[in-house]
Formats: structure tokens, sequence, C-alpha cells
């Protein structure tokens, strides 16, 4: 239980506990239940109003500032001593900062938290823990071994169930059964503090919930998510028929996709959970649309991960950013989790010339990516690989890694095809689309869909009733593809990637 593991913490003198999270009155509750159990008494103070009641939160204190609070409790110290010659009781005490983050950058506020941390540590007659409740994670360094973190937990499905029922049950509505299993799935990774208020504004909509606040719903988790800065959920709009080309991997996100929709049945039968797929390539040539769609087609929520957003000034707080976006993910799950341009996340791998916390970020998440076993499905996306290790590319990290040329023959008529049908099919009806294939010939699909695009907009400003080959074959003729621009780099990535055993997206097209 999560009482018993701060328990454990306290009884094992960790002197600073630090509580991250923006639902207080959960951690509040944990640290009064254990006060009430072990009878300690519980100070509290904040920045706004220094001492304050912890039971009521009204002001206790004449407004004294943090730094006179920890004075007070150094002088404990010596009371307690006191009392202890006297062979009195020393009485055991908690001391709760609230949002001091500005004030853990104050050496003297620094030092005295050093003395009181060390006194509970050697001195047999002095109990003080003083916890930090903040929504950030601030570990000056000088007491980075003074502090130990706490992280709530955020509730398991049975538990979010409980919070939406007793929800429907206070405010009488009923929600009905085949909406809740979507609704319990829609909020998992959120704190009981995020979900009551995501309930309580979906029930403002219209006065119950129900289908219609599904969507809803959605953007209000997006914000939450957001606002931790580790992950970003994605709005997925695209599907499998927004996507040419590439059948290889199309077939196998196909089959994994069978897989995670049946993933009880699978695992009875004997099949592992799919770890994740590395899409490696060129530019343009749908890596990025490959991780949408993949969380169409598997019917889950698409979180993209930025690991440059992990980032911190602090010892040790780039790693449990990581830590704590690897566990988010993991309380989202079933999701995927993308990661895009990967290998300028961690630059510099491949020659040891990565920065001392890149390395320790890395090995962090290859350890995560090799020992997971839940249902986060990681889609990695690279332009190149020459800056990765080996040991990120072999077998037992992702389940397969594929590489995206730029589109072959066959590849760019149905790339074509679907740009012109996307826009109308009625002013496109006469395109020569195997004559415009022919034609773009080391072209991206990012530079097909360019061609369509100003080809439209050209015929629209001249007011043209249809799109004509012709218009499309003078713009072709005007671009300079990517396998202009990029020649060296497309070049050299080619010769690379042909000394890898990496899977090709395609078929290979005779008629190319």
């Amino acid at each position: 239980m999560v009482i018993q593991k701060l328990n454990s913490y306290i009884q094992s003198l960790c002197s600073i506990i630090l509580m991250p999270s923006i639902d207080f009155r959960q951690n509040e509750n944990l640290i009064r239940e254990i006060a009430k159990n072990d009878g300690r008494e519980v100070f509290e103070y904040n920045e706004a109003l220094g001492q304050i009641d912890f039971d009521n939160k009204s002001p206790n204190g004449g407004g004294l500032p943090v730094e006179n609070a920890l004075l007070e409790f150094l002088i404990q110290k010596d009371d307690q001593a006191r009392l202890a010659s006297a062979n009195s009781e020393p009485k055991p005490m908690f001391l709760v900062l609230k949002n001091a983050d500005d004030e853990l950058e104050n050496p003297k506020i620094i030092a005295m938290l050093d003395r009181i941390a060390s006194a509970n540590i050697y001195d047999d007659d002095y109990y003080i823990t003083v916890f930090l409740l903040s929504t950030q994670r601030t570990i000056p360094a000088k007491l980075e071994h003074h502090i130990t973190i706490f992280e709530t937990p955020v509730p398991k499905e049975k538990e979010i169930k409980d919070i939406i029922q007793k929800f429907a049950d206070d405010y009488g509505i009923t929600i009905k059964d085949e909406f809740f299993d979507k609704l319990t799935l829609n909020l998992k990774g959120l704190t009981k503090f995020e979900i009551d208020r995501i309930l309580a504004l979906a029930y403002q909509q219209n006065g119950e919930i129900n289908g219609d606040d599904n969507e809803f719903i959605i953007s209000q988790k997006s914000q939450f998510v957001k606002k931790s800065g580790m992950l970003e959920i994605i709005e997925v709009k695209e599907t499998m028929a927004n996507l040419g080309g590439l059948s290889v991997l199309k077939k196998w996100l196909k089959d994994k996709a069978h897989i995670i929709r049946n993933l009880d049945k699978a695992r009875k039968y004997g099949v592992d959970i799919p770890k994740g797929v590395m899409i490696v390539g060129m530019p343009g040539c749908g890596k990025s649309l490959s991780a949408k769609i993949t969380a169409d087609l598997f019917g889950i929520p698409l979180v993209r991960l930025d690991v440059g957003r992990l980032l911190g000034k602090y010892i040790g707080e780039s790693e449990a950013n990581m830590q704590r976006a690897l566990r988010l993910s993991e309380e989202i799950n079933p999701c995927v989790l993308w990661i895009d341009e990967i290998e300028k996340a961690f630059a510099g791998m491949s020659n040891g010339n990565g920065h001392e916390v890149t390395v320790r970020l890395f090995g962090q998440f290859l350890t995560w990516l090799q020992e997971k076993s839940n249902s986060v499905f990681v889609v990695a996306t690279a332009n190149d690989l020459s800056g990765m290790p080996p040991e990120f590319l072999r077998k037992g990290r992702f389940d397969e890694i594929f590489f995206v040329d730029l589109p072959n023959f066959t590849e760019r008529k149905e790339i074509l095809k679907l740009h012109l049908e996307r826009r109308s099919k009625t002013k496109t009806a006469n395109i020569d689309v195997f004559k415009l294939a022919k034609l773009t010939d080391g072209f991206s699909g990012a530079d097909l869909e360019s061609v369509i695009k100003e080809s439209f907009e050209e015929s629209f400003i001249q007011d043209r009733e249809h799109i004509s080959t012709e218009n499309i074959t003078k713009k072709i003729k005007e671009t300079k593809s990517i396998s202009v621009t990029l020649k060296d780099k497309i070049d050299s990535l080619k010769e690379r990637i042909s000394k890898m055993d990496i899977k090709k997206a395609s078929i290979d097209d005779k008629q190319d």
C-alpha cells in the first residue's frame, strides 16, 4: 500500500521527503494518517501565509517566513535534548513545507534543512521529518543525499472506476455500461484530483456524462498531460488510407494491431506483448505519419515524448524527469509512445561524445525499453542512425527496425492518386498518374504532396475548371526534389543502411 511505503521511509529515517504532485490533498491525507497513527504533531508552512494550521489551513503564526520556521525547529532540537536528559519522552513531529521551491535556492535555508536532517539521523532524541510538497522537483545539490523522492501513484483501473461511480452517486446520475469502460480507459494516468475535475467539467456541459463527452474528456486529459511537461497527447485524425506506399511496414503494423486488440487472448496463447518499432529513413517519406496511423490502427492514445524537455538544472532532475515520463506512459497504457528524431535526443552516443546527462538518460531509456512488460508500444523515428550506438539497434529493444526509402514508381502513383482524390475526384478525373509517377523519380512523399497542393492553388487562382496533367507536370519541373537538395546526405545514408540488417518498409519495384 502507498501509506505503508511512505511510513517505511519515515521509519528508515529518511529526513527530507519530496512529494512532487499537483494533488496536495492526497499527500496531506497520507501525512495526516501516519501522524495520527504515530501520535506526531504536524506543522505546516507555506510561502503565502507562513505557519498555518495543518488541518483547517487557517493562519497560525503571524505570517512568519519559512526561514523563521526552520529556526524554530533547530531550537526544538535543543528543547528535545533537555527533555531527554530530564527522562521525558521527546515528541516526534512532522514539518510540511509547501511550494517552497524559491526558498530552496537560499543557502541559509539549505544549511538549516541540512542540520535538521542530520540531527534526525544521528541524534537519538530528535524525531523530525520534513516533507516538501511541490509541483516541481527542486533538489539542491547540497541536500541531494538527504532527500528521498516519494511518488504518489495515480489510481489504477479499479480505483478509477470507484472514483467515477462515487461521482455519479454524488450527482445522482447514471453512466451507461458501454461508456463506463471507455471512460475509465480515457482517464488512466491522471490523479484523483484531475479525474474529479474532468468529470465535473464534463457534467457541467449537459448535466450528465455520456458518449458525447468523450472528445471533451480527451481534450481535458491532454491539457493535464501537457502541463506535466513530460508528455504530449497527440490528437490522431489520420488513418491507414492517408499513408501511401510502405506496404511491408503497413502489413507488419496490422499484424501487431491484431495482437494489441486481442491482448488477453494473445498472452494466454503464448504471444509476447509487442514492444515497439524503429522507423528510420528519408525526411518527408511517412515516418511521422506511420506513428499516427499506428495509434489509429491499435485504437489507443498517441503520446509524444520530447527528450529535450526533460533536461533540468538540478542534479538528478533530468533522470527523475525521464523516470516520471516513462512511468506516466505506463500509467496511461495501453498507448503508443512516439519519440520523434530520436537520434537528436541522444546525439553523440555512438562515438562517446555524448553529454554526461545524455549518457545517463540513454542508459535509463535503454534499460526500460529492454525490460518493460506493459502495453506501451514505442514508435521511434529517425532520419539517421549513424550517431546511435550499436546496442540500441540489437534485437530485443524493438520488435523490428524498418528503413523508409524514397517512394518507388508504384508508391509514387499511389501517393499522387491519394493527394489528388483527397482534394477533388471530379477535378482530377483525367489526370495521367502513370506519367506523373515516371516524372517524379527521387521525389519524397512530402515533395509529391507539395506539387499537388501548388497545382491546385495555381489552377484556382487562374480560374481553371479542372486540373490537367500538364499543369502538374509544369510544377514537377519547377520543383527541386529532396534527392537533389540533399543528394550527398541521402547517398551517405543509403550506404550506411545497406551495411545494416534493417528490413525495408516497401517491396522492391521492378518498374522503377
